[in-house]
């Protein structure tokens, strides 16, 4: 399946000069999908809505400043293929061409929509991100921040002093926050001061109740209700729902529709442009080392994420990494720092085999696999 049938048309054209308050404006009035940036005619980049609502950017600021780079998308392309590409550049949406002529774009939403039915095979256990960031409701907020920034993630669960989830605290959540605050001390309330707000506990901002999903739930189920309630991700915990398990989000989904029967171990780089002295090649390679040691488990998909800190030392930027594999095993990460994607990717690299060492009792799942491809086959 291409995606001819589910371009989406409802996008605005902004020149790369554009003042971001001007770029507001429209996404206010017109309430578009996506912006498209142009520079000289020429596509240039892309402004989602997450991007602009974080933002606290002053308004002459050029619109190019909060751009972000995506791919441009051929109208008749695989529509496995635009996922990955998508969750590769680390985007939500991104211009869709016939030639050299811009027709719309492509959304993760609108992917998610055309392929629901097909999601009937898989469940939330075989998709979803373990190991779960949390924070405390006592918290404070400044320390939510810094914890959503370093670790570049969208949302934390909260619980309380007994591990026990209490809502979920998102950037949205504290953007919005932010701006009513902005709002009040631009007409004299001194009394929503930033210093303050940092010094709030979570709780001040959590969303509760928390919209959730079990490890038994179908990821059609899960899927649809996140589409209902225009959220990007679902905390999963037990049935009882008073634990945290993990996260599934958007982009769990959108990144297994990219797996693949090829024998090779299908890898995927999100922020592919943070590898610098270390290549694709290598990084594939060295993973595939670290497997090999371990005959019994079968790696059916890699995913390495990188994420720039603003912390440089001689001018290399501090770099966090997170490998993780989807494996006959279960799933297994590991995560470092590093001055350098080099240094991060192997610093990561060596956590992540201590932690196959240690994973015990859990079964090979080759049937949900075999079900999801042919599923995806038919697309």
């Amino acid at each position: 399946m291409d995606i001819t049938d589910i371009v989406v048309q409802e996008f605005v054209e902004v020149d790369a000069d554009e003042r971001l308050g001007k770029v507001r404006s429209l996404f206010e009035s017109k309430n578009p999908k996506g912006i498209i940036v142009m520079e000289d005619g020429e596509y240039a980049g892309v402004i989602g809505e997450s991007e602009l609502v974080k933002s606290r950017i002053e308004h002459d600021t050029k619109a190019s400043v909060l751009m972000k780079s995506a791919p441009r998308i051929d109208e008749r392309e695989n529509i496995r293929e635009v996922a990955r590409l998508l969750t590769e550049g680390d985007v939500r949406i991104a211009p869709v061409y016939a030639g050299e002529k811009l027709v719309g774009i492509i959304t993760t939403d609108a992917i998610l929509n055309a392929v629901l039915d097909n999601l009937d095979v898989l469940d939330v256990e075989q998709v979803y991100s373990g190991d779960p960031l949390t924070i405390t409701d006592q918290s404070r907020i400044g320390q939510a921040i810094n914890r959503l920034r370093e670790h570049g993630v969208s949302r934390l669960p909260v619980t309380d002093g007994n591990g026990k989830l209490t809502g979920v605290l998102t950037t949205h959540d504290i953007v919005d926050f932010v701006v009513r605050d902005q709002n009040r001390q631009e007409k004299g309330d001194r009394s929503g001061d930033i210093d303050r707000m940092l010094d709030l506990p979570v709780y001040n901002l959590t969303t509760s109740p928390v919209l959730t999903t079990t490890p038994s739930e179908s990821v059609k189920d899960a899927v649809k209700r996140m589409l209902e309630n225009d959220i990007a991700g679902l905390i999963v915990t037990p049935d009882d729902a008073e634990t945290v398990l993990g996260v599934m989000t958007k982009t769990d989904i959108m990144r297994a529709l990219t797996f693949t029967e090829e024998s090779q171990m299908d890898v995927q780089i999100t922020n592919v442009d943070l590898i610098d002295t270390i290549s694709r090649g290598e990084i594939t390679d060295s993973i595939t080392q670290v497997v090999d040691k371990y005959k019994q488990m079968d790696v059916h998909h890699a995913h390495v994420r990188f994420h720039e800190h603003k912390e440089k030392l001689r001018g290399t930027p501090l770099i966090q990494c997170q490998i993780r594999l989807r494996t006959s095993h279960g799933q297994v990460a590991g995560s470092g720092e590093g001055y350098g994607a080099d240094h991060a990717f192997h610093v990561a690299l060596d956590k992540l085999e201590r932690n196959v060492l240690e994973m015990k009792g859990i079964n090979a799942d080759e049937k949900y696999r075999g079900q999801l491809l042919r599923k995806l086959g038919e697309l």
